[in-house]
């Protein structure tokens, strides 16, 4: 573990539940005083401690040594708005629709940051009756290669992984798809709108050709 609960996190948590550090030491059956070590950096918590501490402030353990609490706003999450967590050591892929603190091979993974696709990651989009045909322009070599592509609607998103010298390409029923997204494992996450080109026009007929957005 390269990580450990520190005193800073112990103290914003304290003060944002309205306890005095005598209050959670009570709660805690420890002293004020370490308490008071804990919040100035001159002692840790046991690690017998992180179970009982996270459960005074109501958050999770890894929310807890992340020092990031995560609000329940998945409820209405718009699929629109889902997140990408990439881990750089196995490649490992989460998909998300709201705030998580995710961990992964020892790091803390945060959400990819999705760009417009440019001329160096061009993407076809084909419609064949029903189905969205995409390719990518890309070598897909061991070292360089696109390891997923997906398409979002409102309310799904369909998600093809893909593996080097393989063919960069995947099928996807239209069924109202808005966006579609794929990784670079070197220049990370890209996404095109299926009705915006790369010149901006809106609403590219894809009922006749093929275009390069």
């Amino acid at each position: 573990m390269n990580q450990y609960v520190t005193g800073a996190v112990i103290r914003e948590l304290r003060e944002k539940n309205h306890l005095t550090q005598s209050e959670l030491a009570e709660r805690l059956c420890v002293s004020d005083k370490t308490i008071s070590k804990w919040e100035t950096a001159k002692g840790y918590p046991d690690i017998s401690l992180l179970e009982p501490i996270a459960k005074v402030f109501g958050v999770s353990i890894t929310e807890l040594i992340s020092g990031n609490a995560v609000s329940n706003v998945n409820v209405s999450a718009n699929m629109m708005r889902s997140k990408f967590y990439v881990c750089p050591v196995c490649g490992n892929i989460i998909h998300c629709m709201g705030e998580a603190v995710i961990n992964c091979h020892g790091v803390l993974l945060t959400p990819s940051q999705a760009e417009e696709t440019d001329e160096d990651h061009r993407i076809l989009i084909e419609r064949v009756e029903d189905e969205y045909y995409v390719r990518m322009e890309h070598d897909m070599t061991k070292e360089h290669y696109i390891s997923f592509v997906a398409a979002f609607s409102s309310d799904k998103i369909q998600m093809i992984k893909l593996y080097p010298e393989g063919n960069p390409e995947a099928r996807f029923k239209i069924n109202g798809v808005k966006k579609i997204f794929f990784y670079c494992n070197r220049d990370g996450l890209f996404f095109i709108n299926v009705n915006k080109g790369i010149d901006g026009k809106e609403k590219i007929n894809l009922n006749s050709e093929s275009r390069y957005l």
